[in-house]
């Protein structure tokens, strides 16, 4: 879609703004790597991640993404912008370089998204544009950042730990299996997964380029995952999918099996699937070396999914912070 005259490009002393192309992919990486390390942050974009955003026919790089770059051509700033069409919400993510931080850049890049998502709302006939962002709690300047924008904390996510020394054993409820995740079973859970996020907050449904996009990432782990299928007529009831940073272990000095995404469908749950599947993969985990589980959860989850990874032996380490604007 054109971009509409409020979106004009930001303005800031020393840097030149356009487009991100897919030959600045690995400047990308390379940048988010050292903001990544000046903000000690535990978790970054990996390079598959940052590659399928020029496929992603939804939000064209070429009007949702900004790259900050001065007179050398080196990557300084980057900023993205993603909405579904139907959504309520639009995502935004951004940075710049630690060395040109507190020049004005960062303020600049968000009245820039901000200019965006109202244009995207407007092509779309949806009302009330709202901004939504995450940052990890421990991160001051950016929390300073949206704070002075006029954002506002709306929820909090909890990073959970949990040693393999020992882990439970929990069987299947009856009538179910568990299996490995197959590519066979990859649409049936993208539809098992839209269908079971349906009532969570913030949540809204993967299309299958979506889909194909988390299939894709480098980090995940297929073997790792599983599926929970109903015997009787071999629909998925529940999935959990996992994944392995290699980076983990540098940053936090343990190797952990992550657990990227886990639900069970309306028809299925209180039957103990959840618990089967997370002892399912810690088994998987510590079978091929790790010492730890990790997962993330909505601390007001209403499936109480909260009360069940504490139940597990999960621990809270850490927090994000989703932070909302309403234009």
């Amino acid at each position: 879609m054109p971009l509409a005259p409020d979106d004009s490009l930001p303005t800031a002393d020393g840097l030149v703004f356009r487009p991100l192309a897919p030959t600045d992919l690995e400047a990308w990486l390379a940048l988010i790597v050292r903001i990544a390390a000046a903000e000690r942050a535990h978790w970054h974009e990996t390079r598959s991640e940052l590659a399928v955003f020029f496929e992603d026919t939804v939000n064209p790089a070429a009007e949702n993404t900004l790259a900050g770059v001065e007179s050398s051509g080196a990557l300084r700033a980057f900023a993205r912008v993603s909405k579904n069409p139907s959504g309520t919400k639009a995502a935004v993510f951004g940075g710049v370089d630690p060395q040109w931080q507190r020049r004005g850049i960062g303020a600049a890049v968000l009245a820039w998204q901000e200019a965006r998502v109202r244009a995207r709302f407007a092509a779309d006939g949806v009302p009330n544009p709202l901004v939504r962002t995450y940052t990890e709690e421990d991160n001051p300047s950016h929390t300073a950042l949206l704070r002075q924008g006029g954002y506002s904390v709306t929820r909090y996510y909890s990073e959970m730990l949990r040693p393999l020394a020992e882990i439970p054993v929990v069987p299947a409820p009856a009538g179910l299996r568990i299996e490995p995740f197959t590519p066979d079973l990859a649409e049936a859970v993208r539809l098992a997964h839209n269908e079971a996020f349906a009532d969570h907050w913030g949540s809204e449904p993967r299309s299958v380029q979506q889909w194909g996009f988390l299939l894709r990432n480098e980090d995940l782990r297929t073997d790792w995952s599983a599926v929970a299928l109903d015997d009787a007529t071999g629909a998925v009831a529940g999935y959990q999918l996992s994944m392995y940073d290699p980076e983990r272990f540098d940053r936090e000095g343990r190797w952990e099996g992550y657990t990227e995404l886990l639900g069970v469908r309306r028809a299925w749950r209180g039957r103990g699937i959840a618990p089967a599947l997370l002892a399912d993969a810690m088994a998987r985990y510590k079978a091929a070396g790790m010492d730890h589980a990790c997962l993330d959860v909505d601390t007001e989850n209403p499936t109480g999914a909260l009360g069940l990874y504490q139940g597990m032996g999960y621990r809270p380490l850490r927090r994000t912070l989703a932070w909302d604007k309403l234009l």
